[in-house]
């Protein structure tokens, strides 16, 4: 075992952990089975590593949790939940507290204090503010096919399911983005957004397309 390793750090099953040399770990660390650190990583007091996570050239801060996800080249603050299923790429930094939750990407974004994306999100290209709620679904667009460009949203935002955030774009703090909705123009602070198309009903149509048609009786 040639990496650092502080006080109390508990490693569940040495035969399927690796850590390389560089790595550098701090007080009362857990790690779980299956877990591979490489490269100049750095876990600080407290934190959990649950089974299966992949981490290079990375920084963990304190008392963070880690279950089942890739980080590579990011840096990650105190008390820090990420995953499962989580991913982190580089230029990646999420603050004190944020919720990065299962199938969510986090690509070249800072994230701020207490923000929450808890499932199936893509974060590319942004700067996101304090105490935000990413919804399930919502999509920060940051490829127009030709160049990468970037969003800002500032803080207490409410970014809603099914949104796509285009950029370049600026949401700016104390906004709600409704689910659904497409973001191509800068909301201002207070701001209320709804982009959907119109729900239209056609009764008594839907026996049309089902595979299995009511019979009348």
């Amino acid at each position: 075992m040639g990496f650092s390793c502080g006080k109390n750090c508990c490693i569940k099953d040495e035969k399927t952990v690796y850590i390389d040399d560089s790595v550098i770990i701090g007080d009362n660390v857990t790690i779980y089975e299956n877990n591979r650190i490489e490269g100049n990583t750095v876990i600080e007091d407290g934190t959990v590593l649950l089974p299966n996570n992949y981490i290079i050239n990375a920084k963990i801060g304190k008392n963070c949790k880690i279950n089942n996800s890739q980080i590579e080249n990011a840096v990650v603050f105190n008390e820090v939940s990420v995953g499962p299923f989580a991913r982190l790429r580089p230029n990646t930094i999420l603050y004190d507290k944020v919720q990065i939750g299962n199938f969510v990407e986090v690509k070249n974004s800072t994230v701020g204090e207490g923000t929450k994306a808890n499932h199936l999100a893509y974060i590319g290209d942004a700067d996101v503010g304090r105490n935000c709620n990413i919804g399930c679904g919502a999509i920060f667009v940051n490829y127009n096919g030709r160049v990468k460009q970037r969003t800002s949203v500032g803080d207490n935002c409410f970014i809603g399911s099914n949104c796509n955030v285009i950029a370049p774009v600026n949401i700016d703090s104390d906004s709600y983005i409704c689910a659904g909705t497409t973001v191509t123009n800068d909301v201002h602070s207070g701001d209320f957004v709804i982009g959907r198309v119109r729900q239209e009903v056609k009764e008594n149509r839907a026996q049309n397309y089902l595979k299995v048609k009511k019979e009348n009786n």
